[in-house]
C-alpha cells in the first residue's frame, strides 16, 4: 500500500485549495516566446531519409515551449509524443528527437513524432504534462488530426507519462515509459532514506545537512561504515537496507551499490531552490518507513524521522510540479527499467505495479527488467522491440510478454532480467552489463 499520512490529510483539508492545472502564461508573455527568464535553443533539425525521400520537419515555439515535429512522406496517420527527462536547473530550453534509434524507426513505420522542451526546466512534471498535451493539440493544426496518439519518454518523462494518462484519460492510445519515475514522490523518499539511514547506522548525525555535508561529513560516514573498501558489519547492514529499498535482493545489487554509492550521498546536500520544482525534496518523508535489516543497529529506532515540509503538495491529487500518480492508467503501458539503476531505482516499477493492481488495472500494465546498472541504459534493440510490442498490443488487445516485478523470489533469481536484455549489448565495452554474469 502507498503510504498515507493521517496528520498530513488533516492539514491538507484545512489548507486552501491548490491552484488548478492550466496555462503557465503570464500577462504580456506571448505563447510564441519563452516565459521570462528562459531562452530557447532549437537549431534546425536536418530531415531524415525514409525510403529515399526526406521527412518534413516543423520547428517553433508553442505555449512558451520549443518543439520539433517530424512527419514521414507517407504518414500513416499516427503520432508518437516524446517526453524528455530531467534537464537540470538551467534557463535554456532545449528539445531533442526520440532516442535509442526510435526517431528513424517511427518514421520508417509511417509514424509522425513530436517533442517539446516543456515550458520550464527543473523537476517540473506539470510543465511536461501540459506542454506535451498542448503540442499534441497543436500538431492537429499544423499537420492534421492523428487517428491515435502514443506517448514515449525517459526518466522524469516517465513521471510525465504516468500522470498524463490520468490527467487526460483516453487521449493517449498507449505508453512506453523507460527508466521512468513511476513511483512519483517516493523517489525523493528514497534519496532521503539513503542519507538518513547512513547517518543512523554510522552514528554520525547530520540532519538537516550542513553546507559541508558532501565534503566533510560524508567521508566520515563512509569511513565509519567501511564504504571505501569492504563494508564492515554496519556497512553491510546499510548496503542491505539500500538493496531492500530499491527493489530487494536481485542480480547486480552489489555492483549497483558500488557504482551509485557516492552519487547518492550528493543528493542529500542542501537544496538551493525554494519552489517545488527546484526543491522536490520538500515532499520527502520517512515517518512510517520500516527499514530492514534492523541489526546490528536498531535503525528503526535510531533513524531521524522527517515529515514532509510541504504537506499539501505531498497529498494533493491536483497536478503539481511533482504530482502523484494514482496508478489508474487509461491505456496500455509497457515499461522498461534497469535492474541496477539506483538513481531512479527498480522499486519505482514495483510501486507502480502495486498501485495499478490495487485499482484493478493490471491488464493495462506490462513491465520488463533489463540487466544494466546505469540510468536509462538500453540498447536500440530493447527499446525497439518494446515499441513494436506496444503497438501490437494497442492494435490487437493482446498483452505482450513481461517480467514479474513484485515477487521477491522471482526477482532474486540469478537469471532475472535475462528474458528481455539484449545479448549483443553485453559485449559493449562501455556498458555496465558486464557487472552482471552473462545470461
Amino acid at each position: 500500500m502507498r503510504r498515507i499520512f493521517g496528520l498530513a490529510l488533516i492539514l491538507v483539508l484545512l489548507a486552501p485549495p491548490a491552484s488548478a492545472a492550466g496555462s503557465p502564461g503570464l500577462p504580456g508573455s506571448p505563447g510564441d516566446q519563452p516565459l521570462p527568464g528562459y531562452t530557447i535553443s532549437n537549431p534546425p533539425l536536418p530531415p531524415a531519409q525514409i525510403g529515399g525521400q526526406p521527412s518534413r520537419v516543423l520547428q517553433g515555439v508553442h505555449e512558451h515551449a520549443a518543439y520539433i515535429i517530424e512527419v514521414p512522406p507517407r504518414w500513416n496517420g499516427r503520432l508518437a509524443m516524446w517526453a524528455h527527462g530531467y534537464r537540470g536547473t538551467g534557463t535554456v530550453l532545449t528539445v531533442d528527437p526520440p532516442a535509442y534509434g526510435l526517431r528513424q524507426k517511427l518514421l520508417d513505420q509511417g509514424f509522425a513524432w513530436a517533442a517539446s522542451s516543456y515550458y520550464a526546466n527543473n523537476y517540473d512534471v506539470k510543465a511536461g504534462v501540459l506542454s506535451t498535451h498542448d503540442l499534441a493539440e497543436h500538431f492537429r493544426k499544423l499537420v492534421g488530426k492523428p487517428k491515435d496518439t502514443f506517448i514515449v519518454g525517459v526518466s522524469m518523462g516517465g513521471h510525465v507519462i504516468g500522470r498524463s494518462l490520468e490527467q487526460f484519460p483516453g487521449f493517449y492510445k498507449a505508453a512506453l515509459p523507460v527508466c521512468g519515475v513511476l513511483g512519483d514522490q517516493e523517489l525523493f523518499d528514497f534519496f532521503l532514506d539513503y542519507n538518513l539511514t547512513a547517518q543512523a547506522v554510522s552514528g554520525i548525525r547530520a540532519w538537516p545537512t550542513p553546507d559541508d555535508y558532501v565534503s566533510a561529513v560524508v567521508p566520515r560516514i563512509q569511513a565509519e561504515l567501511g564504504l571505501t573498501g569492504t563494508p564492515n558489519e554496519r556497512g553491510a547492514q546499510f548496503v542491505s537496507i539500500v538493496t531492500n529499498r530499491t527493489g530487494g535482493p536481485r542480480p547486480g545489487a552489489a555492483p549497483a551499490f558500488a557504482f551509485w554509492k557516492d552519487f547518492l550521498f550528493g543528493l542529500g546536500a542542501a537544496a538551493t531552490g525554494e519552489s517545488l520544482s527546484t526543491n522536490p525534496s520538500q515532499l520527502a518523508t520517512n515517518v512510517v518507513t520500516r527499514y530492514e535489516p534492523n541489526t546490528p543497529v536498531d535503525v528503526n529506532r535510531e533513524v531521524e524521522r522527517v515529515f514532509p515540509e510541504n504537506v499539501k503538495a505531498r497529498v494533493t491529487p491536483k497536478l503539481t510540479e511533482v504530482p502523484r500518480i494514482a496508478g489508474r492508467p487509461t491505456a496500455p503501458v509497457l515499461s522498461l527499467h534497469n535492474l541496477g539503476d539506483l538513481f531512479v531505482p527498480f522499486s519505482m516499477e514495483q510501486i507502480y505495479e502495486r498501485d495499478v493492481q490495487r485499482n484493478g488495472r493490471s491488464h493495462l500494465l506490462a513491465q520488463r527488467a533489463i540487466r544494466a546498472v546505469n540510468h536509462c541504459e538500453f540498447s536500440p534493440n530493447e527499446v525497439g522491440a518494446a515499441w513494436d510490442d506496444l503497438v501490437t498490443w494497442a492494435d490487437t488487445g493482446r498483452r505482450p510478454a513481461a517480467d514479474v516485478v513484485d515477487d521477491p523470489a522471482v526477482v532474486a533469481a540469478p537469471n532475472y532480467g535475462c528474458r528481455f536484455s539484449d545479448p549483443a549489448a553485453y559485449t559493449d565495452p562501455n556498458s555496465t552489463r558486464r557487472l552482471f554474469p552473462a545470461c
